[in-house]
């Protein structure tokens, strides 16, 4: 399989209180075409920074990241971040935010895509409706519509479901897997929930403390949809958990 992204001892650190605090410290890793990869770690070990540095809104100190065998300069429209802080338009209809980022076409043919991927995520309906008249979950849906109306080679997920309760959690992954059923995105996603990690990765890589490196790496063999509660789901859960120092 072709490796989409290709990241070689990527490292980083911040000037703090006159001192060097070093954050990433030697990062490196492969990632196929289509593969969903999610990182795990103790919190404070970088695991942001290195996104962030992934994603191309910040520079490494050393090291290199290739996007498709070229050198990863600045963020595009081919790599798509979606955060834990939202990042909608409140003075704009539903169906505008999905068109305000999309750069090609008249405007009717942005707003036949923008209506297509709101179909996709479920959202059909609630295109002339304003943020603020949505539920959490629909927000979050919305901003899935925006990231995939761009037609991204890669999705960027810091924790973007830490802000709903855990029915919607659990709602919006299995919107997300259905979703990349039908568009198959490579996908990098950060997460504390070491259950949703299990639940959507083909992958799981658990972070060192600061500066952070991959301490562990663990396939995930099941087919979806998965049962969580099966004795393997489990068995593979405490083996992260332990790798985190939490088993």
């Amino acid at each position: 399989m072709r490796a989409k992204l290709v990241i070689q001892d990527v490292k980083k650190s911040f000037t703090s209180g006159g001192g060097t605090l070093p954050v990433v410290g030697g990062f490196s890793l492969t990632v196929d075409q289509g593969e969903f990869v999610a990182i795990v770690g103790p919190s404070g070990c970088g695991k942001s920074t290195l996104m962030n540095i992934i994603a191309g809104f910040e520079q490494p100190d050393s090291g290199t990241i290739l996007v498709d065998g070229a050198v990863r300069g600045g963020p595009n429209s081919k790599g798509i971040m979606i955060s834990q802080h939202g990042s909608v338009f409140p003075w704009l209809t539903v169906r505008q935010n999905v068109v305000f980022g999309l750069n090609e076409g008249d405007e009717m043919s942005k707003c036949a895509v923008a209506d297509h991927y709101l179909a996709v995520v479920g959202l059909k309906g609630f295109e002339r409706s304003y943020p603020h008249e949505l539920s959490g979950g629909m927000l979050k849906r919305l901003e899935f519509a925006r990231a995939l109306a761009v037609r991204p080679g890669t999705i960027y997920m810091d924790e973007p479901f830490s802000g709903l309760d855990a029915l919607a959690s659990m709602l919006m992954r299995g919107e997300l897997l259905r979703i990349l059923a039908e568009e198959r995105h490579t996908v990098l996603l950060i997460t504390h929930d070491v259950e949703e990690a299990i639940h959507l990765a083909d992958r799981i890589l658990v972070l060192a403390p600061r500066p952070t490196v991959v301490q562990a790496s663990f396939d995930v063999p099941f087919k979806h949809p998965r049962k969580l509660s099966s004795h393997d789901a489990q068995s593979l859960k405490e083996n992260v958990l332990r790798e985190l120092g939490l088993n």
